[in-house]
């Protein structure tokens, strides 16, 4: 019998994936994040919504992050392809910033 070998400019390093029990772990962190989330949403941190709408955008951030990070396992995959999809999505953050700013959401009118 013969072993099929991939060819050799065919990748095959494969990376280790986390088990079930990290993955409960992740979630149980996104639950308690979404509770903090719903918990500020009926709160006014020091009687102020800009403070309050901060911190639930600064929450947002942590549970897309870690959800990108694990879920798309962006966490394994190599390092040019999360640099790929960072850029992509910092590159959407500006534009989406600079059309407010065309709105005059940033500036009284």
């Amino acid at each position: 019998m013969t072993t099929h070998e991939p060819p050799p400019h065919v990748a095959t390093q494969e990376h280790e994936h986390p088990g079930e029990a990290v993955y409960v772990r992740v979630a149980i962190f996104l639950a308690v994040l979404t509770g903090i989330e719903v918990a500020l949403s009926y709160l006014k941190i020091g009687g102020s919504q800009i403070l309050t709408n901060g911190s639930l955008l600064v929450l947002a951030a942590i549970k897309f992050a870690t959800v990108a990070m694990y879920f798309m396992h962006l966490k394994f995959d190599h390092p040019v392809l999360r640099r790929l999809f960072v850029a992509g999505l910092v590159l959407a953050v500006i534009v989406y910033m600079l059309y407010l700013l065309t709105l005059h959401t940033f500036i009284g009118s």
